[in-house]
């Protein structure tokens, strides 16, 4: 392998284990490809909290490639996995497919894909390709049917009481904790732990079997193992439907081991050296622990790196599950955020710390954040762990990401997609306002992004938060004006044809009233100035739009325009106010 630079810096996660890796990796397999690895079970909607177990090996993959070293990222669809429960939504017919491969089962009505797996797969292949994550999918259906696993199904279940006297040692903590004092209080990690000894791992009332068939008559693996005979490799098994029959393992392709089984086989027969999982796979009893001893005992492999990822949510949201309906997706963030801002979202946090994905008003905070980040990295007061989180946000080894050209303010973008209701011709005259000096030519400098507010206006703004201005006076409001209320417009729009920017927008607004309070424009704020402004803006914004908040007051005066703003305030004014 070639040399690495080091650099002087404090390395960051990412690099830390990617160091780690390396010389794991280079320990066990001397002068072979970095192996990383993830999986997925498309038995759902593939959501934001699952993209965490491709996200994590993917930056530390492209920080081990981006130093010249051969790095393989695997990604294993596990679409040979059974299909579960018919979700929500789901015509009742689907039930009838329950115990089958999702490859067995038809996609759900109305999609273009061939089956269950399928139809969730796509939109995630997608939303990683935008996300620039390099990888090889592996189909487990694939692997299973065409025998690549033969050997390791062979072995397995000659293995098979070696295998349960591994596995006999976490069900046995599962009865220790099932018969506790009823006034003790259980250690959480072993309560989720326990959950070894009721997941199905191949134990049956013949014996112990780590293969499970699906049964060629119904489809499904209702089925049990009831006899084996390991120097013909003839395996009798029954199934729920009534079918029994007797097959020559070392032939027959449709099963496959059983999950604390498979998953140590995998490590070991694509030489895994790093593979991280979630913290429901890290506990006593768990798959990883049990997989630790399987690999080594009976694959003769070794358990990979595989540190703890802490969960993801979603604002307002508790931890998310599949198998709940409406669970946000990749393919879901990215119609509201651009690619770097949600790779940042992953690369900035240490893996064991968990965070949310905003979709609520949150996100315009979020970018706010961002773009102060992208300031510091150009003008070099970044921190080395920012910097280098920026810097796997916006490029892989292959190159960089897309980006927006003139990255406006998120928030002003979406008030403007509000106010003008995506109208492009309105949007481009008022962004072309916002710094007259570099007036903007196309929509096309402020895309993605702007797109990105767009949709976030109209699919996650709440109704009420949508701003309408108004298309007559309020003639009563404007009547029950008080004196220095009417002053107050008045000095206001007697600037408007001074103040095109929005910058000086936001002086004028601000300088009001601290002028009618006898104050100079850049007095320091004090309690009596800052209520004068509240009710000053609520005062505008109940004349535009009828209700006491709305969008940046600046941005809503901009987007209305000079015109419409004097008409729905009272009409023009002769009163000169000093300039902000």
């Amino acid at each position: 392998m070639p040399a690495v630079a080091q650099s002087t810096a404090e390395p960051d996660w990412v690099s830390r284990l990617a160091d780690e890796v390396i010389e794991e990796s280079a320990r066990r397999a001397p002068g072979k490809p970095v192996v990383v690895a993830s999986g997925l079970s498309p038995s759902g909607p593939i959501h934001l909290g699952n993209l965490r177990e491709v996200m994590f090996p993917h930056l530390v993959a492209d920080e081990i490639r981006r130093r010249g070293i051969d790095c393989v990222h695997i990604l294993s669809w596990d679409d040979y996995d059974r299909y579960r429960k018919v979700p929500a939504g789901c015509a009742p017919e689907w039930k009838e497919h329950v115990g089958k491969p999702l490859t067995s089962v038809p996609a759900p009505s109305g999609s273009p894909y061939p089956n269950w797996a399928e139809h969730f797969k796509a939109p995630m292949a997608r939303s990683l390709d935008r996300l620039g994550i390099i990888y090889r999918g592996i189909s487990q259906t694939a692997m299973y049917t065409s025998g690549a696993y033969r050997d390791q199904i062979l072995l397995a279940m000659r293995e098979r009481r070696r295998i349960d006297a591994i596995l006999g040692g976490y069900r046995t903590k599962g009865r220790r904790l099932a018969t506790a004092p009823a006034d003790g209080e259980p250690d959480p990690a072993v309560t989720e732990g326990s959950g070894a000894a009721t997941e199905d791992d191949g134990s049956t009332a013949a014996g112990y079997y780590p293969y499970k068939p699906y049964c060629p008559a119904c489809g499904t693996d209702c089925t049990t193992v009831t006899g084996y005979d390991d120097a013909t490799t003839a395996l009798t098994f029954t199934c729920a439907c009534g079918h029994t029959e007797t097959v020559l393992l070392s032939e027959f392709n449709r099963g496959k081991l059983v999950w604390k089984v498979d998953w140590p086989m995998r490590w070991a027969y694509e030489r895994v050296a790093f593979e991280p999982s979630g913290v429901d796979h890290q506990s006593p009893g768990s798959s990883f622990v049990v997989g630790g001893r399987i690999v080594k005992d009976i694959f003769g492999g070794q358990q990979p790196i595989g540190p703890m990822y802490a969960f993801v949510g979603i604002s307002g949201m508790a931890k998310m599950s599949s198998s709940r309906g409406g669970v946000p997706t990749p393919a879901d963030a990215l119609e509201i955020m651009e690619v770097p801002l949600l790779r940042w979202l992953y690369a900035r946090r240490r893996p064991q710390q968990s965070f949310t994905v905003a979709f609520d008003q949150e996100i315009q905070r979020l970018y706010d954040e961002w773009d102060a980040l992208e300031r510091r990295v150009v003008d070099g007061s970044a921190g080395d762990a920012e910097a280098a989180a920026h810097g796997h946000a916006v490029r892989t080894r292959a190159g960089e990401l897309p980006r927006t050209p003139r990255p406006l303010p998120y928030r002003t973008l979406a008030s403007v997609a509000d106010i003008t209701t995506g109208d492009e011709h309105q949007i481009l005259r008022i962004l072309s306002d916002l710094d007259p000096a570099h007036p903007m030519r196309s929509l096309h400098e402020v895309r993605p992004r702007l797109d990105c507010a767009q949709h976030w206006v109209d699919t996650q703004l709440p109704a009420e938060q949508r701003t309408r201005l108004r298309d007559q006076p309020d003639t009563a409001a404007l009547e029950a004006l008080t004196a220095p209320e009417r002053v107050s417009l008045d000095m206001l729009l007697a600037e408007l044809d001074t103040h095109r920017s929005l910058e000086d927008l936001s002086r004028l607004v601000y300088a009001v009233p601290k002028l009618q309070l006898g104050l100079p424009p850049d007095v320091k704020p004090s309690p009596e100035l800052k209520a004068a402004q509240r009710a000053f803006f609520a005062l505008v914004y109940r004349l535009l739009v009828g209700r006491d908040t709305g969008p940046r007051l600046p941005t809503l005066l901009l987007a209305a325009g000079r015109e419409r703003v004097r008409k729905l305030l009272g009409g023009a004014a002769q009163t000169n106010v000093p300039p902000a």
